[in-house]
């Protein structure tokens, strides 16, 4: 820029020497030539000025998997992201700030182009509390009213909003610690009233269960009864205005998803009356899917495909068996049904078609169309029945040079360590773009899908370490060490369990350290990775956060 303007500048003092030399015409045209290309160059150095979009990014709580670990995935790809301050988040045992989280969203809305929101968050402070809370409906009324008014303020800010419906825990077990203190005596019970509620709407009841429904109704307290449906009913009620939002073009998007769930259950029946609610919009709009921590991930993953105008494809084949047909554990609906969802959520279109440049997605399912638990004994390094043809699948699109993701659900909350091994064998593990194994199954293929459309714009380094850690996590400590810190909890002095560590928090964390370390060791010798440092964020087994030092 500098040199054309000194160009210019040079010229015109010697223009007086091009007149008198006959000249003149040819400085005329110089001089036009010149403007033309600062012109242009002022033109590519504001381009080159165009700041990179700015997501605001609001979860439903602080668990690494829900924060942390999904705003790096999308940072490796190259984007910026504003998350609110930890302390406004719930977690646990604190419930987070709802009025704090909007007074921080209004603060940081008018300098971003996208803003994914939790409203669990935004109307109860987090996933958890919006199982427990207290607030009436004027209250969450309120709230919800809060979109509204973000939209007014800021109309050129797209807002991608996902909302849960109550989940339905089978037991106290199920529930992990996570409900109203009488679900650890009548979490159960509960269960199998609405499970009964629920069949009775749709397929009727037989007379065994007719009689089974009558007497759990008697044998559950009517105060705890009411306190629980009367919850539910405001989460309702919350979710129908949200969907009147979106049908008013407040919400660029709105998803709302069903938590840990099954066929019959409260959750199921609740997810059947808002799909009715929401029976004018369409799926570019809105969505009902099952899962719901994946769901932060694929809308960031949604907001950048719009960005970029692009509306990538994904390739979907299953393992052999049941395949897609598998109906998974915490789950409603077949697999396929789910993924179909999840791929439209993040902006992609689906096929079971392999085309040119689509992300092909393999779901590793149990041959049997069960989905087991990680701890299950028959979880070990030796093929299953389907596991070697799954593994064959992955190579053969490796070697074709496509980009693979791979969504490992034959077991719930951990990796198949037969496919990992056997991954771990073919070389394959750094060979694919992305994989998922954690926590539920739709929880794995949101992820998973999310993952591997956004390291279509990633580094080898960033996407080797996004699948470091997810291999850390899913497959190390989930499927393998978790159980071994839960034995070992017994023989650690002072007081914890494996919802409550306390006492035996650092004596955990000691065993966890070595154990993925060792791992890391055994399974990733090639790499960088000098230190594996493990917390436990929410101060219990199930979740860890990982920090790998080189």
């Amino acid at each position: 820029m500098r040199l054309v303007n000194h160009a210019i500048f040079e010229v015109a003092v010697q223009s007086v020497q091009f007149k008198k030399s006959g000249y003149y015409g040819k400085f005329l045209i110089g001089i036009f030539l010149l403007l033309v290309a600062c012109n242009v160059n002022n033109k590519l150095a504001e381009a080159k000025k165009v700041k990179t979009p700015v997501i605001i990014y609001i979860s439903h709580d602080n668990r690494p998997i829900s924060a942390f670990q999904t705003v790096e995935t999308v940072r490796c790809a190259g984007y910026k992201v504003k998350i609110p301050p930890d302390y406004l988040l719930g977690n646990n045992s604190s419930s987070g700030d709802p009025d704090g989280l909007y007074k921080w969203l209004l603060k940081n809305a008018s300098d971003s182009t996208a803003a994914i929101i939790s409203t669990d968050a935004l109307l109860y402070g987090s996933l958890v509390e919006s199982r427990k809370h207290n607030f009436s409906h004027k209250l969450l009324k309120e709230r919800v009213e809060r979109f509204k008014t973000i939209h007014e303020k800021y109309p050129k800010l797209k807002l991608y909003v996902f909302s849960s419906i109550m989940r339905t825990p089978r037991s106290s077990l199920a529930s992990g610690n996570e409900e109203p203190r009488y679900y650890v005596q009548y979490g159960g019970k509960i269960f199998r009233y609405t499970e009964l509620l629920d069949k009775r709407s749709s397929v009727g009841l037989q007379p065994r269960e007719v009689v089974e429904l009558s007497n759990l109704e008697r044998e559950i307290p009517a105060p705890i009864l009411a306190d629980w449906f009367n919850r539910r009913k405001k989460n309702l009620q919350a979710n129908e205005e949200l969907i009147d939002l979106t049908k008013k073009n407040v919400f660029t998007y709105f998803s709302l998803s069903c938590d840990d769930n099954a066929p019959f259950s409260q959750t199921h029946y609740e997810s059947l009356q808002l799909k009715k609610y929401a029976a004018n919009l369409s799926a570019t709009q809105f969505q009902i899917m099952d899962g719901i921590d994946e769901v932060g991930l694929l809308l960031l993953t949604r907001s950048i495909n719009q960005l970029r105008h692009a509306r990538p494809v994904v390739a979907v084949e299953y393992a052999p068996g049941y395949g897609g047909a598998t109906i998974p554990k915490y789950s409603d609906e077949p697999i396929n049904t789910s993924v179909y969802s999840e791929i439209i959520t993040a902006g992609g279109q689906p096929t079971s078609a392999l085309v040119k440049d689509a992300l092909v997605l393999l779901v590793n399912t149990d041959i049997s169309g069960k989905t087991k638990e990680v701890g299950s004994d028959d979880n070990g390094i030796y093929a299953h029945q389907n596991t070697a043809a799954f593994i064959n699948m992955i190579e053969n699109y490796v070697q074709a040079g496509k980009k693979v993701a791979v969504a490992d659900i034959a077991y719930a909350n951990g990796a198949d360590n037969a496919l990992m091994n056997g991954l771990y064998r073919h070389n394959l593990l750094f060979k694919i773009n992305a994989y998922a194994g954690w926590n539920t199954a739709t929880n794995s293929t949101g992820w998973a899908i999310a993952q591997g459309l956004l390291s279509l714009d990633m580094s080898k380094a960033n996407k080797d370490d996004l699948l470091m850690l997810r291999y850390l996590d899913d497959w190390a400590y989930q499927a393998n060490v978790r159980e071994r810190l839960q034995r070992r909890l017994s023989i650690y002095p002072g007081h914890g369990n494996r919802y409550a560590l306390g006492e035996k928090e650092m004596l955990a964390k000691i065993d966890a350290d070595y154990y993925l370390q060792e791992f890391a060791d055994k399974y990733f010798a090639g790499s960088d990775i000098k230190t594996v440092d493990v917390s436990f964020p929410w101060h219990r087994l199930f979740e860890i956060n990982i920090n790998m030092v080189e």
